[in-house]
């Protein structure tokens, strides 16, 4: 009995381990299941990686005509263009490495019931692959903005910064969160892809943010609106790479912009603690469901 003790307490129970550190310890895995992703997203593709840059682009293409020709948004926000991708990749960033993480246990169910290893490994390098498909759009949006005569000084790249920080934190902490919810009931796949379609339109991605505050008033529905998390990064990403262009004669940020990012990164850091939490309780339940 004592020698079986012994044995058993070699091994580590799933969800009793360190969680993400022991994901962030294993870098080289991490880096396998990344390449491994890319691999099969893009097995038997023609165009590859260059569909990091053809979605944006037709993306990009379809809102501008629709809303800044159509409606002449670009009548009314200067550089409309550079105002309109800048919120669009935001919004493709999280959207992806929300949605990909929700499916990272799932779609990797195999691995999951034959091996064990930190199952946020899985989860994460679904939003490291999201990350590597953001870089060629902010390439694009830099080139772009250096042609309009950007010329951002320390607070537009801090606010930049910021941004892709929030964008990360909260897409991690939602896709373990949903990630492991997705394990037990899979309905949780249709409420991501539900959220990703408000989040294109619950956020200044299309519009501006005085359309909003004339909309509804400077109440209750104003301050809901900017306690979204995304409203405050999109606003961020707006005053890193569209305000410091010519043309953007005098930039009026929205009232409490940085009040607004400041909740925005508690409750994205709050998100990745309770996904953590819920993620580590259901942890060993995955081979068994799956």
């Amino acid at each position: 009995m004592d020698q079986l003790t012994l044995v058993a307490d070699g091994f580590t129970k799933p969800g009793r381990g360190r969680g993400l550190l022991d994901a962030v310890d294993n870098r080289f895995l991490l880096k396998l299941l990344v390449n491994k992703e890319l691999r099969v997203r893009y097995r038997g593709s023609i165009l590859g990686m260059a569909w990091s840059y053809v979605k944006p682009t037709v993306q990009f293409f379809v809102f501008y005509f629709a809303v800044g020709v159509f409606l002449r948004m670009n009548q009314s926000v200067p550089n409309f263009a550079v105002y309109l991708f800048s919120g669009i990749i935001a919004i493709n960033l999280f959207n992806e490495a929300f949605g990909n993480a929700t499916r990272a246990i799932v779609g990797n169910a195999a691995l999951v019931k034959k091996i064990y290893l930190p199952r946020q490994l899985f989860s994460l390098a679904s939003v490291w692959v999201a990350i590597v498909h953001f870089i060629p759009q902010l390439i694009v949006l830099l080139i772009a903005a250096l042609f309009m005569g950007w010329r951002p000084g320390p607070l537009n790249l801090a606010a930049g910064v910021l941004g892709f920080a929030i964008l990360v934190t909260l897409s991690v902490g939602l896709g373990l969160l949903f990630g492991a919810l997705n394990v037990m009931m899979r309905d949780s796949e249709n409420i991501v892809d539900l959220v990703g379609m408000v989040a294109s339109w619950a956020s200044p991605v299309l519009y501006h943010w005085e359309n909003v505050r004339a909309a509804v008033g400077e109440g209750w529905g104003w301050t809901l609106y900017q306690l979204n998390p995304l409203t405050p990064v999109v606003e961020l990403f707006h005053l890193c790479f569209w305000a410091p262009t010519p043309g953007v004669v005098t930039y009026v940020q929205p009232p409490g912009l940085w009040m607004f990012s400041l909740i925005a990164t508690v409750t994205s850091v709050a998100f990745l603690f309770f996904g953590e939490y819920v993620f580590r309780r259901l942890d060993g339940r995955f081979a068994q469901e799956l």
